[in-house]
């Protein structure tokens, strides 16, 4: 069990003790490298584990930029903006697993959880192995047990422990972002984890 006196040195709320034990348990992260490195890059992912929805209430401008290709114009992009479940159920629509816009997957499988999962197959596949109908009640989501256990799920499937074992920080960040977006930020979190539990 992470102690609390360990959580407070990690600025981690104490909240995070049953879920992170328990997810290192079910997913087998076992040893501290492993540990270390779910803790930074899940700190870096949620803001700290504060964040636990992805934040789609983007402006005209960042819409364009992230998502334009979604939209028509810039006149439809301007009546979308500001509108998170609007944007999610277009951007969202067709993918994943998700039905067309209209039936509200977009907005009902949007990013949750520490590394967020997003998608109704992803909310399917993990709910198979964390036992809990993720479909059915999505918003579980987004509360402590659940937020880390998707992403235990995650990191399971997308075999990051061994990137952890290498201290293979950027495979091990593209893995999980796609890129190597707060690389910086992800490695220190990741070292002051490992000066904590180590």
């Amino acid at each position: 069990m992470l102690s609390p006196e360990k959580l407070h040195a990690l600025g981690i709320g104490i909240e995070w003790s049953e879920p992170l034990t328990t997810t290192f348990t079910a997913f087998g992260i076992s040893d501290t490298k492993q540990q270390s490195a779910f803790i930074g890059q899940c700190a870096h992912e949620s803001n700290h584990f504060k964040a636990l929805q992805e934040n789609l209430n983007y402006r005209p401008e960042t819409l364009s930029k992230l998502f334009g290709r979604h939209f028509k114009d810039a006149e439809e992009i301007q009546k979308y903006a500001h509108h998170p479940e609007m944007i999610a159920n277009r951007i969202y629509q067709k993918r994943m697993g998700n039905r067309d816009e209209s039936s509200g997957d977009g907005w009902r499988f949007h990013g949750r959880g520490l590394i967020q999962l997003t998608g109704h197959d992803n909310y399917w596949h993990c709910g198979q192995i964390v036992q809990k109908d993720l479909v059915k009640e999505p918003d579980l989501v987004a509360t402590p047990m659940y937020a880390a256990l998707s992403a235990g799920w995650f990191w399971s499937t997308h075999g990051c422990n061994g990137f952890a074992e290498k201290e293979d920080w950027v495979g091990l960040t593209k893995r999980i972002n796609g890129g190597t977006i707060g690389l910086d930020d992800r490695i220190s979190l990741t070292k002051h984890a490992l000066s904590v539990l180590g």
